[in-house]
């Protein structure tokens, strides 16, 4: 077994815990919030007439995840869309553990600030039980995607999932990660 350890779970324990305890005054280190997991998802409209688009889809996020995606099926069938119940029409991964942590470090260090016209993330995203979603427009910003070899841009959206209670609690665990809001 190796000793590696991301960065950002390093930090979590060293520097994080500490500053949201004094911060929220809570009474235990195991009261402070943690990030449980970062579930990534892609919906694919223009698959359903285009199959490729899928598999190019999946290649895609396992390269911007670290794991492999999983397609998403449609529910039930939509006439005016020519979408029949069990059809791809997306994909998404779910990123636990290490990989979330090195994600996270990604896309707050690299990923973001490539995006055009980049002024930092709303705060508009949060959902009222600690969670926070975010839409990125194009999944170019990754390095990980060659743009040369893209069939077509598309965007993403990112969900974090945290143990926080309220939005202000998780607004500052995702500050202090590194995640660049707007001021």
């Amino acid at each position: 077994m190796s000793d590696y350890r991301p960065r950002l779970k390093s930090e979590y324990k060293d520097r994080i815990v500490g500053a949201l305890q004094s911060k929220f005054s809570y009474s235990s280190p195991m009261q402070v919030p943690k990030l449980e997991k970062i579930c990534l998802n892609q919906g694919l409209g223009r698959a359903v007439a285009d199959k490729k688009l899928i598999e190019a889809a999946v290649e895609e996020m396992s390269n911007i995840a670290g794991q492999k995606a999983q397609k998403t099926m449609s529910k039930k069938d939509i006439s005016n869309f020519k979408l029949r119940k069990g059809m791809p029409i997306g994909c998404r991964v779910t990123l636990r553990g290490d990989k979330m942590y090195e994600f996270l470090d990604r896309l707050g260090a690299v990923a973001l600030p490539r995006t055009r016209d980049f002024q930092g993330i709303g705060r508009k995203g949060f959902d009222g039980r600690g969670n926070y979603t975010l839409g990125i427009t194009e999944q170019i910003v990754f390095p990980e995607i060659d743009i040369d070899k893209i069939p077509q841009i598309s965007g993403m959206d990112i969900t974090f999932v945290t143990t926080a209670k309220s939005d202000d609690e998780a607004f500052e665990l995702l500050k202090e990660f590194g995640l660049p809001f707007k001021k």
